[in-house]
């Protein structure tokens, strides 16, 4: 499927990244409305991803442009090593689609209680809720009163849920003084069910997690009446959304791929496309070299473009 699958892509304009997976498949891509209507059609032809959960946000044909790196104002950051790029789509063969680092546990087989967004502020009055979310990603936004694991990466989860829970060895399952329910949230809901599944395996009773994810609470629930602080981050050019799914304030640093706020690049440690504040002090002095030496390239390549168009004009 990987195959066909990017030709359309190309051949449709349509940019972006895609996962496949023995699990399913997972992604976020840009085009024109019909364009990506082409790929979807394509995609629920397969029988196995019949029914596929979407996320739709209207983008303006600037924005689209933008996206595509079509225009001055799109970001210098299309090369391999950036978390996403504007001007193709990348599509993966992996063996999991979110990696926890645990192919025996499976939301094919197994998986949390769905709670839609106009149900989730009751219901997260009563059970623990969990965010599932890497560090870089909550500091900027999170649900009220949740607790964090501060995991820097997906596959830390296991252990830490091993760390703050009770586990009985010899069962290898949590005993009765752990929680009996457990609510947990993610940007988009995908996330979500690979530790759901995880956590009613070892003996969780009641575990939920919110359908959509942030992205649709955000979508659907006033903000007035919305127990989200902050914004969300998303792996796209926008880099982070308010609710209504309104264009967020920060950035992205391209030296680290999180994102960044105003304040952050004021500090004495940002540098475009090398260094933040909350990398420059894990990169080396070759690293930020290199990094400066990318730039500088990426800026000679616009300017050499610039300079052919002028010429051709």
């Amino acid at each position: 499927m990987r195959k066909p699958l990017k030709d359309l892509c190309e051949r449709m304009l349509v940019s972006g990244g895609i996962i496949l997976a023995p699990e399913g498949i997972n992604g976020s891509i840009c085009g024109t409305w019909d364009s990506v209507e082409s790929v979807l059609a394509f995609i629920q032809s397969d029988e196995r991803l019949k029914g596929l959960r979407l996320i739709e946000s209207p983008v303006s044909p600037e924005e689209e442009s933008i996206h595509h790196g079509h225009m001055s104002s799109s970001p210098l950051a299309a090369c391999e090593d950036a978390p996403f790029r504007w001007d193709h789509v990348r599509v993966k063969l992996k063996k999991e689609i979110v990696t926890l680092g645990m192919p025996s546990v499976s939301p094919i087989e197994r998986v949390g209680t769905y709670v839609s967004p106009k149900e989730w502020n009751e219901l997260i009055n009563h059970p623990d809720t969990l965010n599932v979310r890497n560090d870089y990603e909550t500091r900027i936004g999170k649900f009220r009163g949740a607790v964090d694991p501060c995991t820097t990466a997906f596959r830390d989860f296991p252990s830490w849920v091993d760390e703050h829970f009770k586990l009985d060895e010899a069962e290898n399952r949590f005993n009765s003084t752990s929680p009996v329910s457990m609510a947990m949230y993610c940007t988009g809901g995908i996330r979500c069910e690979k530790p759901s599944s995880f956590l009613l395996s070892k003996g969780f009773k009641e575990v939920y997690h919110l359908q959509g994810g942030i992205l649709k609470y955000l979508e659907e629930v006033p903000k007035n009446e919305s127990l989200w602080e902050g914004e969300c981050f998303v792996f796209d050019k926008r880099v982070s959304v308010d609710h209504g799914l309104e264009q967020g304030t920060y950035k992205l640093c391209y030296g680290c791929k999180k994102p960044v706020s105003d304040a952050d690049m004021e500090a004495p440690e940002w540098e475009y496309g090398v260094s933040c504040p909350h990398c420059y002090n894990s990169k080396s002095v070759e690293e930020k070299e290199r990094a400066r030496a990318r730039q500088r390239q990426l800026k000679d390549g616009v300017s050499s473009v610039a300079l052919t168009k002028a010429r051709n004009q």
